[in-house]
């Protein structure tokens, strides 16, 4: 009997996930959960502390899950918050201690959520949403429950068009600075009519905001930035003192320099090289190491950062590469918080995620045992929470 190429890769993917079970059967130590939203819900794999292997957790959660596009967790892993395309929804769950997720409660947003942040004191959930234009938002939360939101909308002086997308969101550490990533999509609409004429200028931005003590947000000196022509996704370092932002269109990344609290300034050593479109971006909780997607390539990027200055180099495998293959499209990417040895990413036509054991010493990845585990179709975001007393053992900066 033939198989199709895709009924291929879901058998080949359902065997490892088998294997991975089994294989780990004898002596499993759950230390991490991870979630991951796709079309079928919000999906519970529990991480094997050994390999990282994943394998089915609890049931899952369809409730208040309608074309998922991002998630994002308090920092006292207790709370969990989704983004609703289908109905420009953001819900909230609470996760229980062996990784049972239940529906609280919900807002919904003037127009369609983007991304997802919570801050570090976890008082505030900041949602990013727009189609033609671009708002941030402000939600107060009180022991995870959402509360009214205070919202503004992302300009920039004296530009004209009104075609401003958001596109991600990020919250400093110390809780002192909101940043948004946003462009204009007028000026850059690859599927645009052929000879299509689109401005010259660098069409993205980054939108920062400074925090008071009382979590009013106002704009940052000289904001918003030049991002080049489509930022995709940002991260901050745990010390507060570098920003990096993903160009997608450039496949390139960005980085800044944080002055006084919230104010950004390009690194004169860049822009970096990335793979190609890349689409998501996460830091290592030492500040150590930081890793990105990218779509086209179905690769991951690994990068040391030079920590006095924050340049990010090349984390070189043995092979001399610094690509790691993932399954189709990888849009989201997680690292686990309970050991920081295990990077994730959702694939979304690869209807899995993927998974790396990260070097502590080299921040080289090496692909987990039997990866990659196969998830519901078109998995958009996914996010990891540690299991019980091993969430004593976050490495910080």
């Amino acid at each position: 009997m033939k198989f199709s190429k895709p009924s291929q890769l879901f058998l080949v993917s359902s065997i490892g996930l088998l294997v991975a079970t089994l294989l780990t059967a004898c002596s499993i130590t759950t230390i991490d959960y991870v979630f991951v939203a796709s079309s079928a819900g919000i999906e519970t794999y529990a991480v094997d502390s050994q390999s990282g292997a994943l394998r089915t957790g609890a049931a899952i959660v369809t409730s208040g899950v309608n074309s998922p596009v991002a998630m994002v967790v308090t920092s006292d892993y207790a709370n969990l918050y989704i983004a609703n395309k289908g109905d420009s929804t953001i819900v909230h769950y609470s996760i229980g201690m062996n990784g049972t997720l239940t529906k609280k409660d919900s807002v919904t947003a003037s127009s369609t959520p983007v991304a997802l942040a919570v801050n570090a004191a976890s008082t505030y959930l900041y949602v990013v949403s727009g189609t033609t234009s671009a708002s941030l938002t402000a939600y107060p939360l009180s022991s995870g429950a959402i509360g009214a939101g205070t919202s503004q909308t992302l300009a920039v002086p004296n530009y004209t068009k009104d075609t401003i997308i958001p596109t991600g969101v990020a919250v400093l550490g110390n809780d002192s600075a909101v940043y948004v990533t946003a462009y204009d999509q007028s000026a850059y609409n690859p599927g645009a009519p052929a000879g299509t004429v689109f401005s010259t200028a660098n069409p993205g931005w980054v939108f920062g905001f400074a925090v008071d003590s009382g979590g009013s947000l106002a704009a940052a000196s000289g904001s918003p930035w030049e991002a080049g022509i489509k930022p995709y996704a940002l991260a901050a370092d745990p010390t507060f003192r570098f920003l990096y932002v993903t160009d997608y269109a450039s496949s390139q990344l960005i980085g800044y320099t944080i002055l006084d609290g919230s104010i950004l300034n390009f690194m004169t050593s860049g822009p970096f090289k990335t793979g190609n479109e890349p689409s998501a971006i996460v830091i290592d909780p030492r500040g150590k190491f930081m890793y990105v997607t990218n779509l086209l390539d179905s690769s991951v990027s690994s990068y040391a950062i030079t920590a006095a200055t924050g340049t990010p180099t090349a984390a070189l495998s043995i092979s001399g590469t610094q690509l790691n293959s993932t399954d189709t499209q990888p849009v989201a990417i997680a690292l686990d918080p309970a050991l920081g040895r295990f990077v994730y990413t959702a694939n979304y036509l690869g209807n899995s995620v993927s998974g790396f054991l990260l070097n502590s010493t080299s921040g080289v990845l090496t692909a987990t045992q039997a990866t990659p585990y196969p998830t519901g179709a078109e998995p958009t975001a996914l996010v990891v929470v540690p299991h019980g007393n091993h969430a004593t053992q976050s490495v910080t900066p």
